[in-house]
């Protein structure tokens, strides 16, 4: 038995992916547990990730209600980049957002329940596109701030989705893509806004990855559900099932699915 507050899972990228379940300052390494029955059990407790008060709901994964209005990590422009007002002299936490916000993103294509864009900080590869679920990830885009990360994927999000059907990625391995024909096809498409946002930003902010290696991404996985039913430990407190796969930041049991990212900060107890 293990006992502790959830946070959500860490990845290694190898054939297939290595899973570890940080549990108070436990690590858990999954994958030996595939095929296996495990168990949460929720204790009905749950400490802000940020100042470790309790807190009665998580908001923004993890955070008490506090903590959510006022830390910038929590704030609407870390959902949407293109919304940053850090030159508007109103972020929340300006030494924050200079630390995080100010550094090289990359934009990229992803294969997850189909074809989709999205962004993440250079430090974040390849962990963003395991935490989605890809299959399949092309970074496309170099830039240097969090902002210019957010314009850029407005430009392409006008010609394909920047969203992930998690049910839909839960079910199975997505289709088999050429990302390097979607990225030349999408180029293209949107050459006009990105003109624009070129000529908004200096010289060599905005890069194009012409020699980008297409990453493939395996998930331990010995059966997909061919229904996806997720528990939530605010309604069922007790998870319990044979663990058929890991994918994404979600466990896949023979009795229905759990996302841990969801549910950080709450406590629990893991039982094999």
């Amino acid at each position: 038995m293990i006992e502790g507050h959830l946070k959500k899972m860490l990845s290694t990228l190898s054939n297939p992916v290595e899973y570890v379940l940080p549990i108070g300052d436990e690590r858990i390494g999954l994958n030996q547990y595939l095929g296996k029955t495990i168990a949460l059990t929720y204790e009905g407790e749950i400490n802000c990730l940020n100042c470790g008060k309790r807190t009665k709901k998580s908001y923004s994964q993890g955070f008490c209600y506090y903590c959510m209005t006022k830390l910038a990590q929590c704030d609407l422009c870390i959902m949407k980049p293109e919304t940053c007002h850090y030159h508007l002299g109103t972020c929340r936490e300006p030494q924050w957002g200079e630390e995080f916000c100010f550094q090289d993103h990359f934009v990229y294509l992803a294969n997850s329940s189909g074809l989709k864009v999205g962004i993440t900080r250079h430090t974040q590869v390849p962990t963003r596109w395991i935490d989605q679920g890809a299959t399949q990830a092309l970074p496309i885009f170099k830039v240097r701030t969090r902002l210019q990360s957010g314009q850029v994927e407005m430009a392409l999000k006008q010609h394909v989705s920047d969203k992930t059907d998690w049910r839909k990625m839960l079910k199975g391995q997505a289709d088999h893509k050429n990302l390097y024909e979607h990225r030349d096809r999408l180029i293209e498409a949107a050459a006009s806004e990105l003109s624009n946002i070129q000529a908004a930003n200096k010289d060599g902010d905005i890069e194009l990855i012409k020699d980008a290696k297409q990453v493939e991404i395996n998930y331990p996985v010995v059966e997909y559900p061919q229904k996806v039913t997720s528990f939530n430990f605010d309604k069922t407190a007790r998870v319990e099932g044979r663990l058929m796969g890991i994918k994404g930041q979600y466990l896949i049991l023979d009795s229905g699915v759990l996302n841990i990212r969801k549910f950080t900060s709450y406590k629990v107890q893991f039982d094999a």
